[in-house]
């Protein structure tokens, strides 16, 4: 998968143990879901989760969107049962929580083989060690903690998240290192429309390639959000067509809106266009 292309603008939680909102979640707009067996499942339903997702996701319906399964940690009793059921079932790859080594990562291996893997980012050691968990060969995702990371680090909460910039940064540095999907953390004010926007901009401009979302409402916001605006497409036909005509004619240099256009700016501009048009065939899916 290439995140540079393939949509994973909105990842939306949804509960492992709940059969109407798992059927709900085949009509939404979500690019990818991370049907979760660890925080939004109560102790005492987290056995009979596992059965109850399994039997969802053997129905289908879920279009193209990413199927990922969230597992509860291995320092709990559920963690290394759930990681045997995600084997059996239909999902795209399994996420760990509070992944703070490659060790973690090696463990849950061990269990899932080839099943692709996605890493919770939500501790401090995590953090620091960031660039060893993004090179694991199996590992496809990180999925920024971001509620935890907070708890973990004692920060106040601020509208511009200044205290998890660096941990936030750690991340995004591995997993671009590395060519994988990295998505942001959730935001918790899931009827706050603008303040929703505003941190999905924050995450654009960083550089994720979408956003985790708590509630259906939130899907819309950051789809938006994450896509190339009709701007960016328009202008990155226009780059395209001036550097291949200026090859073309072997006269000097491209020049579009006075700014000059060389081979790394048509690069992204390529890019913007495989978006675009990846977006486009998710959403006719």
């Amino acid at each position: 998968m290439d995140p540079r292309t393939r949509p994973c603008r909105s990842v939306l939680y949804i509960p492992g143990s709940k059969e109407r909102a798992l059927e709900k979640a085949r009509g939404l707009a979500a690019d990818a879901i991370i049907f979760d067996l660890e925080d939004a499942v109560t102790p005492e339903e987290k056995v009979n989760a596992r059965a109850t997702l399994a039997a969802e996701l053997a129905k289908g319906g879920y279009g193209k969107r990413l199927r990922i399964v969230r597992i509860n940690g291995f320092d709990t009793e559920w963690g290394r049962d759930d990681a045997k059921a995600v084997t059996e079932m239909d999902a795209d790859a399994v996420l760990l929580p509070k992944v703070s080594s490659p060790a973690d990562l090696a463990a849950l291996a061990a269990i899932t083989g080839d099943l692709p893997i996605w890493a919770m980012m939500e501790t401090p050691r995590g953090m620091l060690n960031a660039a060893a968990i993004a090179a694991h060969p199996k590992l496809e995702g990180m999925v920024m903690g971001t509620n935890d990371l907070a708890k973990e680090l004692q920060t106040r909460f601020r509208a511009d998240r200044l205290p998890l910039l660096a941990g936030l940064g750690l991340c995004l540095l591995a997993a671009k290192a590395e060519g994988l999907v990295i998505v942001d953390g959730v935001y918790n004010a899931y009827l706050d429309e603008e303040g929703l926007k505003a941190e999905c901009d924050q995450g654009r401009d960083m550089g994720f390639d979408g956003k985790t979302l708590i509630h259906p409402a939130q899907v819309a916001v950051a789809n938006t959000a994450y896509a190339p605006s009709e701007a960016e497409v328009d202008l990155a036909r226009r780059q395209i067509a001036a550097f291949e005509e200026t090859r073309a004619s072997g006269q000097g240099v491209a020049v579009v809106d006075g700014r000059i256009v060389e081979n790394l700016h048509v690069a992204t501009a390529r890019e913007v266009l495989a978006k675009a048009e990846a977006i486009e065939a998710l959403q006719a899916g």
